[in-house]
């Protein structure tokens, strides 16, 4: 499957290395809904390696008439307990401009396609507390919130600290 031309308007495809710049624009977009633009350091030769080079994720991009509307970026985990591949939906975003038309429920949709068609055992992402638009929608689409886990976090620095220290 690597696109879907889900009616008239609106097409989602795997992203090709070209769209590598939009990719990134995206992920700014994003980054600007959540008040993080600051945080994003990502650039184009990283997004490059690790999504196409090294295929360490996937993204899709949804066109609506033919522009770039919104974008959805993956990659597989793996649950211990049930013993099978899992997909983690790292950003789904649809423009500002695009907003309404049902576009992030077609992207949503299209993951959970994805896990289905890999035999995933789960479809997971996180979804900032605040984001009460985008809980009502998971919620809407079936989603429950996991209260009982916390989310713990190594940043690059502490990072390098700990590696350093394991010997």
């Amino acid at each position: 499957m690597k696109a879907c031309r889900i009616n008239e308007h609106t097409l989602i495809r795997f992203a090709e290395e070209a769209d590598t710049p939009l990719i990134l624009e995206f992920i700014r977009g994003l980054a600007e809904y959540e008040h993080l633009l600051g945080e994003v350091n990502a650039t184009e030769e990283g997004l490059r390696r690790y999504i196409f080079a090294e295929k360490k994720a996937e993204a899709l991009i949804c066109e609506y008439d033919g522009e770039a509307a919104g974008f959805a970026l993956f990659f597989h985990n793996f649950s211990t307990f049930l013993g099978k591949p899992g997909l983690y939906i790292e950003d789904l975003f649809v423009k500002p401009v695009f907003r309404g038309k049902g576009l992030g429920k077609l992207l949503f949709g299209f993951c959970a396609r994805i896990a289905a068609e890999r035999d995933c055992g789960r479809l997971e992402w996180s979804c900032l507390d605040w984001n009460d638009p985008s809980i009502a929608f998971y919620k809407s689409r079936g989603a429950r919130p996991m209260s009982d886990w916390t989310i713990y976090r190594l940043n690059a620095e502490e990072l390098q600290k700990l590696a350093a220290s394991a010997g």
